[in-house]
C-alpha cells in the first residue's frame, strides 16, 4: 500500500478489529490513512452500554471517543457520518459525503467490508456504498470538490464469522511489527470487550497461515501476526511472482 488509504466501515469498531493492522503499517510507512465511519454503531453494537443506562446520544458519544482514541492509536484520521444504525441506509448526505472523502483523500488502496454478511446488513450495506461511492468519484460529471479518482483496488477485511460469508482470503497481510498497536486499540473498545479474545486468536491464526504461504521469499516464523482480506478487483501486473 502506498500514500494513502481510505478505510470505510458501517460501525466505528470495525476498523478496529478487522483492519488495524492494515491501518498501523500504513502509518509506519509514512502514508496517510483515513476512516470513514458511516455509524457510531450504536443500537446494534452496543449492547453493554445500553445494559448501563446509557441515553442514545451518551452512547454515540461514548464510542466517538472510543474510535477517536484507537484512530490516534493507530495514527489514523477518522469522520464520522452518524448515518443511523439497525438499519444503516443510504441517504444523499451520506452518498456525496463519502464521494467527497474519495476526492480529498485520493486514496490509492481502498479497504471495506465484504459483500455479504447474514449477520449484519449493515455491513453488506457499507460494501455497496463504498463501491458505489468509489464508482461515482471517478465521473468528471458527478458533483464533488477536488479532481476525480482514479481507480483504487478495494481490499475487503474479514468478517466476524468467515464462512457464513463466503469469504475466501486471497491476500494475507503480515501485521507482526504493529501487532502490538492493533491490540492497545482492541484494548480501547471496552464496549466491545467479548471480541478482544477473538480477535487475538484471529490474529495468530491467521499468522500461521501466512508462514505456511510464504515460502522461501519471505520465510515468516510461526510467530507471525496477520490480518485477512479478499480482493475485488483483478491485480493487474507484468509478471507473475
Amino acid at each position: 500500500m502506498t500514500d494513502s488509504t481510505l478505510v470505510l466501515t458501517a460501525h466505528v469498531g470495525d476498523f478496529v478489529w478487522r483492519a488495524a493492522g492494515a491501518i498501523a503499517l500504513a502509518n509506519s510507512r509514512g502514508q496517510r490513512v483515513v476512516i470513514g465511519c458511516m455509524s457510531f454503531g450504536e443500537r446494534g453494537e452496543s449492547a453493554s452500554l445500553w445494559r448501563k443506562g446509557y441515553t442514545l446520544d451518551q452512547v454515540k458519544a461514548h464510542r466517538r471517543e472510543e474510535a477517536e482514541q484507537a484512530a490516534k492509536v493507530l495514527g489514523a484520521e477518522v469522520r464520522f457520518f452518524d448515518a443511523n444504525d439497525y438499519p444503516l441506509v443510504e441517504t444523499p448526505a451520506l452518498l456525496q459525503g463519502l464521494i467527497d472523502l474519495y476526492r480529498e483523500v485520493q486514496p490509492s488502496v481502498v479497504l471495506t467490508h465484504a459483500p455479504a454478511d447474514p449477520y449484519n446488513g449493515d455491513h453488506a450495506f457499507a460494501h455497496q456504498i463504498a463501491l458505489k461511492a468509489r464508482v461515482l468519484a471517478q465521473a468528471p460529471g458527478v458533483e464533488g470538490p477536488g479532481e476525480v479518482i482514479g481507480a483504487p483496488p478495494v481490499f475487503c477485511f474479514e468478517p466476524h464469522q468467515p464462512e457464513q460469508c463466503g469469504f475466501v482470503p486471497d491476500v494475507l497481510l503480515d501485521v507482526s511489527e504493529v501487532w502490538e498497536r492493533k491490540r492497545e486499540a482492541m484494548e480501547i473498545l471496552a464496549a466491545q470487550k467479548h471480541l478482544h479474545a477473538y480477535y487475538t486468536e484471529l490474529g495468530a491464526r491467521r499468522g500461521l497461515q501466512a508462514a505456511r504461504n510464504s515460502g522461501p521469499n519471505l520465510g515468516l516464523p510461526n510467530e507471525t501476526r496477520a490480518e485477512a482480506y479478499m480482493r475485488i478487483y483483478p491485480q493487474v501486473t507484468r509478471e507473475l511472482s
